[in-house]
């Protein structure tokens, strides 16, 4: 029999007061179904909810989930369908759910799933119980059920950091995911806003003169002369077994 989420008292946090600034640059984007939408705006709702539930980091080609892709753009599930998907995926276990302890895994799951930091290590331990006796899918299931997912996002809303601007602070809260800054060719094989294009059309048509140019000929010589050195051995072989019969 699963334990019930303990109980753990919510501490005074910027994302349970009221809004009251302008918008700006501090304010983060919401990305919703509520409005039609078109093909490309779909395929920035998606990278959205990529960016939130796998962090810059994880967002590679490896990782899409094109079956959902297409089942939201059907509108045959909604976007809380969506990401109950990302997070319950084989590559979101194996990169996220191994490698952590079930208390760092229960702080990921609430920052980017219900948009906040935890208030306390109560409420850690209390999401790291509901995880242990449900396993991934309930403890995935509870949060997305939860009275505060569905109120500050609904059915049709990717998550997302809620509050970033702090009162009396010249600066707001950092994002909860900061990575280091990598190469170009890294950055080339991210999705985002920028790169949609490259992130759903990952197969581009052959082309033999880039081939040639970007071949290693060098590795190429050697299989050729490795291939070459078994083909004469064979025969030799075959030779000498032929005159001493």
């Amino acid at each position: 029999m699963p334990i019930p989420l303990l109980d753990y008292s919510p501490s005074s946090q910027n994302q349970r007061v009221a809004a009251y600034e302008i918008p700006g640059d501090e304010q983060p984007r919401i990305f919703t179904t509520d409005n039609l939408l078109t093909g490309s705006d779909f395929d920035v709702l998606i990278a959205a909810a990529y960016r939130q539930i796998f962090n810059e980091q994880q967002m590679t080609v490896f990782s899409r989930q094109t079956a959902l892709e297409s089942q939201l753009k059907a509108g045959q599930i909604t976007v809380r369908d969506f990401i109950r998907g990302l997070a319950t995926s084989d590559i979101f276990r194996s990169r996220n759910y191994d490698t952590n302890n079930n208390y760092r895994f229960a702080q990921m799951c609430v920052q980017r799933i219900l948009g906040r930091e935890v208030y306390n290590e109560r409420e850690k331990l209390a999401w790291s119980t509901v995880l242990a006796t449900k396993g991934l899918k309930g403890f995935v299931d509870d949060l997305l059920g939860s009275d505060e997912y569905l109120s500050n996002f609904g059915y049709s809303t990717v998550p997302f950091q809620r509050r970033r601007i702090l009162p009396q602070r010249s600066e707001g809260e950092l994002p909860f995911a900061r990575m280091a800054r990598y190469d170009a060719h890294w950055r080339d094989n991210q999705p985002g806003i920028n790169n949609i294009y490259r992130f759903h059309n990952p197969v581009e048509p052959f082309n033999l003169r880039n081939f040639i140019r970007g071949a290693d000929w060098k590795a190429a010589s050697g299989v050729v002369l490795l291939f070459t050195g078994v083909i004469v051995l064979t025969l030799l072989i075959s030779y000498v077994s032929n005159i001493t019969n």
